[in-house]
């Protein structure tokens, strides 16, 4: 079964003053120079999920300028033999509005009847930067799992919050954390479990892939300490930290300490040692280990947005990835300045060009 777009309308959008594009399941390649919108278009994609899309922008700086009248994008999306209308509008800047076949809804219910995944330039340097982006990155792949991952992350982020608050302003009252700390270990229980059962499904599916990307070990630990195992551990953590926390002024023990710790398997090199090449390997490799286990999980892969996804990758490599994505039976959208980039797929894509004239993307489809 398959999970694709079969038309896409972007209204004032980023630099799409109005695009019209459709297409069929297969592969699509989008190419033209740097600075024309090629981007903008899996921007827009990346927004049938839940999230702020992948370049985490607001609403308003997602709008076309100088009109800045807000933008809206539409695309008619089959999934699992359904057909879906789906609707994302920003009035004025505002927030975004989900219409899905003509009624209003959540953002979480885009993870229900699609799932999205992206790698993009900002996220080579993944494993040589902070926890924070690799956390995201982690959290991305287990929203893709458990679309309800988005709403637990929202609540412990809440309730930490208020209870950093609290230590700020050195409360040390415990009947004021108590309920705070229940709500922030039954989130934070429920995320780890979550994490550590994608972790399990992106093992799984590497050891069972023929692939030409190496494999990634990876292990979730924790600053400072492991995290407790259990919901009444780690609320139990929580009381007993308070003290610890007063004199740091923040709240030092739960998932949100977490960091992901990668491994390229066949050298037992640390990912972040790795050369460049070897680092975006990596990265590819675990996007479509996520998309293989999606394929079982779900009943479909995912939507694949691969921007500029020739960065550091050979011919030769290139090459086995445009097979994998088209064994694997994705909608992949992905983007070069050059078409040939693309020669490898050949007929099983299709092509779209973007250019830019007086101050607008145009986006033409080719043969």
């Amino acid at each position: 079964m398959k999970l694709s777009l079969s038309a896409l309308t972007i209204s004032h959008f980023r630099s799409h003053r109005m695009a019209r594009i459709s297409v069929d399941p297969r592969p699509v390649a989008i190419f033209g120079p740097n600075g024309a919108g090629k981007t903008n278009i899996l921007e827009a994609v990346s927004l049938f999920s839940p999230g702020r899309g992948l370049r985490r922008s607001s609403a308003e700086d997602m709008t076309r300028r100088p009109e800045a009248l807000g933008w809206k994008i539409s695309g008619v999306l089959t999934s699992l033999r359904q057909v879906h209308e789906i609707d994302i509008i920003s009035e004025a800047g505002g927030a975004r509005q989900v219409r899905i076949d003509g009624k209003a809804a959540a953002q979480v219910a885009l993870g229900r009847v699609g799932r999205v995944l992206w790698l993009i330039p900002a996220m080579d340097r993944l494993w040589i930067e902070g926890a924070e982006g690799r956390r995201r990155f982690l959290d991305r792949m287990t929203l893709s799992f458990e679309p309800g991952h988005a709403d637990l992350s929202l609540a412990y982020e809440k309730a930490m919050r208020e209870r950093n608050r609290l230590l700020k302003d050195m409360v040390r009252d415990p009947a004021w954390y108590g309920a705070l700390e229940a709500q922030m270990a039954q989130a934070g229980a429920a995320i780890h479990a979550n994490r550590l059962a994608t972790l399990a499904e992106l093992h799984s599916a590497q050891q069972d892939a023929q692939t030409a990307f190496p494999t990634a070990d990876l292990e979730l630990v924790h600053a400072d300490a492991p995290l407790p195992p259990s919901e009444d551990d780690l609320r139990t953590a929580l009381a007993e930290g308070r003290k610890r926390d007063l004199a740091a002024g923040r709240t030092l023990i739960g998932p949100h300490r977490a960091d992901l710790i990668g491994t390229y398997a066949a050298k037992d090199v640390p990912a972040r040692d790795c050369s460049t090449g070897e680092q975006k390997a990596l990265l590819v490799s675990l996007i479509l280990a996520n998309a293989r286990a999606l394929a079982q999980s779900f009943g479909a892969p995912p939507l694949l947005l691969l921007d500029e996804v020739a960065a550091h990758l050979d011919a030769d490599r290139r090459a086995a990835l445009y097979d994998e994505i088209v064994a694997l039976g994705a909608q992949a959208w992905m983007t070069g300045t050059d078409r040939n980039l693309f020669d490898a797929l050949g007929a099983r894509a299709q092509y779209l060009n973007v250019t830019e004239a007086n101050g607008a993307s145009k986006v033409e489809a080719v043969t």
